[in-house]
């Protein structure tokens, strides 16, 4: 088993480059956009990120199968499903965000081992703003300053949620009225896990389809910044490398669950 503080700081540069990638993208005339058969866009930052990515972990971990997004037929899923540990990729997370110009997007690498994220790095190259967790403590870091250790809110206050500015369905809605009092703020990608990780918000509902690429990066720090990442109603963890890759319907909470 890899020493999974020692690959943190090469997983960090990683997410940097490839952020640097998909920003080299966002910044030209033509985004590439195609969509896929489910009729979700895709860019050439996508691919370009998602390769650089495969690139780096295979040279960092040759013996970690890794699962991107932008490249689910690389491993079989007897292979995946056979690996203790895994990387799991979102090589850009907020495509819409990202065509939109919003700023609001990501690139996410995770490492699970036996189903739960043990590594997760966040980038949001837009704003130069990384998050990044391992060891049981999770960081924040604005441009080249010095990281900040972060932790989830535990003080009390009228709650802060964070929804989804694409997602907001129907089920969301009726959780959000069920709570009672709240502030509510939208944002997109993984950013809405991370806003709970360093106390910028309290709650995060995600009750619609999301798969596990999508919030296996943030959800290592939001656990390792002290919150949880709990199915609903169940209340149960969320797990990884399931045979359905499918997350079923969770709340996101700081120290206020």
């Amino acid at each position: 088993m890899h020493d999974i503080l020692e690959l943190l700081p090469s997983v960090v540069a990683i997410a940097r480059e490839a952020g640097a990638a998909v920003m080299d993208v966002y910044t030209s005339d033509d985004l590439g956009t195609t969509y896929k058969a489910d009729s979700s866009p895709v860019t050439q930052a996508d691919i370009q990120s998602n390769n650089l990515i495969i690139a780096e972990l295979q040279k960092l971990t040759p013996d970690i199968p890794i699962i991107s997004e932008e490249s689910l037929d690389a491993v079989p899923d007897a292979d995946r499903l056979a690996a203790d540990t895994i990387w799991l990729v979102d090589p850009l997370d907020g495509t819409k965000g990202f065509i939109a110009h919003n700023g609001e997007f990501t690139v996410n690498i995770a490492l699970i081992s036996h189903g739960e994220p043990v590594l997760g790095v966040v980038f949001a190259p837009a704003s130069n703003k990384l998050y990044y967790a391992a060891g049981g403590k999770a960081w924040r870091q604005q441009d080249n300053r010095e990281p900040e250790q972060i932790h989830v809110n535990t003080t009390a206050r009228t709650p802060i949620v964070v929804v989804s500015r694409s997602h907001l369905d129907p089920a969301t809605t009726a959780w959000l009225e069920q709570l009672g009092e709240h502030q509510q703020t939208a944002v997109d990608s993984s950013l809405k896990l991370c806003y709970v990780a360093t106390g910028e918000a309290d709650y995060y509902p995600r009750l619609g389809p999301i798969m596990e690429w999508d919030t296996a990066a943030a959800d290592a720090i939001v656990r390792q910044a002290g919150g949880h990442v709990l199915t609903y109603p169940q209340r149960e963890p969320v797990t990884y490398n399931k045979p359905d890759m499918h997350q079923p319907a969770f709340v996101v909470s700081g120290d206020v669950s």
